[in-house]
Formats: structure tokens, sequence, C-alpha cells
């Protein structure tokens, strides 16, 4: 089988392309150098059907311009940094400040925003893009190498492999952001679709969406997907953190990490996800401590999506697999520091069933 490639559009006089990877099951996997995102993902459920399974957008514009992070590859330190600062060795560092007063998703202009360079591998069914961040980048120390690379097999199982290295002690936490509906993209909400996290603890958040320090049960909380339920069942029991954002009398949902069960670096499932209208679903996998599970409580009408689809409040969900948020400022927490002669190595894996 071969990988697709054609020209999508340009970033500032550089060729901007889509990848095409598909399987000898007809699934396929649709792919830019552009953030290193994934714009589609076809995949079948039982009675054969086929149907695009993550949000986006039609153009190489719509991604360049967008606060959404649909299918990127987000770094260099994913989710939140309280006010942006850390120490390293004794050394205080500022990275942008892009979510009010903190930093989100690697800053002002994070990886998401980047044109990569594109290796295809025919044999593999896989694309990886490439990546030089800068020492001093969005306030990050260290100039990091990064590798993004997706498979796609034909048993239908979706392989994210992200790989780094740098040339002095920095922040490394770097996570992929698809917003998932399994119904399809363009079907509406998701709160009927079913999620078991397989995690005993959560941790909570603030007012501002930064991890408290505190870790907690998720017994007996809104947060407790140990078994199977749909996503929207106590969805509106969730502490409205960050509800300044949200009108009065509206409640935003889940923005929150779940403590994964395992152990750290080893590759385990995590969670498992379904639709019940359709039978289509995934088991994912990763190596990663952490789980971020947003339920996409600020998108809006005004978000418009492929063909031409205005996507609404909780039109996807999010699985980011990562270090804990602002674990630089947080010491008992999985950290995401990186010295130079390691390798950051982070794997997550879709499972498809249905």
């Amino acid at each position: 089988m071969t990988v697709e490639q054609k020209l999508w559009g340009q970033v500032e006089s550089s060729n901007a392309n889509l990848y095409t990877i598909t399987n000898r099951a007809g699934a396929s996997l649709v792919l830019t150098d552009f953030g290193a995102a994934v714009v589609q993902m076809n995949m079948h459920c039982p009675n054969g059907e086929i149907a695009d399974v993550v949000l986006g957008h039609d153009t190489l514009q719509d991604y360049m311009d967008t606060p959404t992070y649909f299918g990127a590859t987000v770094g260099r330190f994913a989710n939140r940094i309280r006010r942006g600062k850390f120490i390293l060795d004794g050394e205080e560092y500022q990275a942008a400040c892009n979510e009010g007063l903190n930093s989100l998703h690697g800053g002002k202009s994070g990886y998401d925003k980047k044109l990569w360079k594109a290796s295809v591998s025919n044999d593999e069914n896989s694309v990886s893009f490439t990546l030089i961040s800068k020492d001093g980048e969005e306030g990050f120390p260290g100039s990091l190498l990064v590798t993004s690379t997706y498979t796609l097999t034909d048993e239908n199982v979706v392989r994210m492999d992200i790989r780094a290295t740098t040339d002095k002690p920095t922040l490394c936490n770097i996570v992929h952001h698809s917003y998932f509906n399994l119904a399809g993209h363009d079907s509406g909400d998701v709160l009927g679709q079913e999620l078991q996290i397989y995690s005993d603890f959560y941790t909570p958040v603030d007012d501002e969406l930064i991890i408290t320090g505190e870790v907690l049960k998720v017994a007996d909380t809104p947060f407790d997907f140990r078994e199977p339920r749909a996503i929207g069942e106590r969805i509106s029991a969730v502490p409205n953190a960050g509800a300044g954002r949200m009108p009065d009398g509206a409640f935003a949902g889940y923005d929150h990490n779940w403590c994964l069960k395992g152990e750290p670096g080893a590759l385990r499932p995590v969670l498992n996800v379904c639709d019940p209208k359709t039978g289509r679903g995934f088991e994912l996998a990763t190596t990663e401590p952490g789980v971020h599970f947003y339920t996409g409580g600020y998108l809006d009408e005004t978000v418009i999506g492929k063909g031409g689809k205005p996507y609404q409040q909780f039109a996807g969900y999010t699985f980011e697999t990562q270090k804990f948020p602002d674990a630089p400022n947080l010491s008992h927490v999985p950290q995401a520091r990186l010295n130079p002669f390691e390798e950051y190595h982070h794997v997550m894996e879709f499972r498809f069933f249905g």
C-alpha cells in the first residue's frame, strides 16, 4: 500500500501538504504537516459504514486561524503552567502566557502553529513529522528535536509515537489533541457516548483550570468512570471551574486530569469509549501517567467545522495522555524534565472496534 500526498496550501511561502494513509480494510487517516495534525480519521462501525470521527476544518487557513488545537501535536509543554513560570537547576524561566495569566499548550505560537518536515514510509504505512524547537522559543530552554509518527495498521490501530531530545535541561510534555466524536464529526454532541477510564484518582482544579496539587479519589464523584457510563450522565455536577468563561447558568463539563493505573513508560490500556448508536469505539493505550479528558465545553456554533458544519458545545472530546499539568511547580506529581542524552518517548495506540 502507498501513502498519498497532495498539496494543501502554503505557510509563509512554504508548501503544506495532506497525507492519506489507507489500510486494507478501507479505513484511512488524513494528516497534515502543519501542526503534525490529524485532519480526518475515517473508521468503520459494525454495519460497515465509515465515518470521520475527529473534529476539524476543511482548509489550511482555518487551521492556521483556529485556537482549538484540532488534531495537532501540541508542545513544548502541553496543558497549563501557572503564570508560565518554572525553575530548572536554580534558574527561573518565563514561558509565554496565552491563556489569561497562564501558559497553555506551549504558549502563543506552539507546535500546532508550526510547519513540520514530513517523511513517508509506505512499508510501515506511516508518516513521520520532524520539528526543531529552538532554544528560548516561547521561553523554554534548550533546542528540542521532536518527531511525531503516525501509523495505521490493517487491524484499525492508529499509533502515535512521539520522541524528543534536547541539548540542555528543559521541559517536555507533548500530547496529541484530536477531538473525537465516534458517531461522526458532524453528528451533534457526545454526551450519550459511553466511557470507562481505568483510574481511581483525579486531580481537581482551581478557577483557572490549573490543578490544585490535591489527588482525590473518584469514588462518589462525577469523575468516577471506573465502570462504563454515559459522558453526560453526571456532567452537570462537575464543579464549574473556569466558569467565568461561560454564560450565566451554563456549565463547562470535564477539563480535568486522571491519574492512570500501571507503570509510566509501559504501554498499557487506560480507557475505552464507545458510541452505543453506531457501535463504533476504541480502547486507548498509552505510556504516560495521566490523561486529560476535555469534553469541548468551550466550543460553540461560531466554530465552523468540516463541510461547513457549525460545531456545538460538547461536539467532541479529547484524551490528552500526558505528564501532569503544572508539573514543574508541583514536586509530588510526575515530572516533565528532559535532560541531554535522554529521550522523551510517548506512545498512544487507539485500537478501534466496531
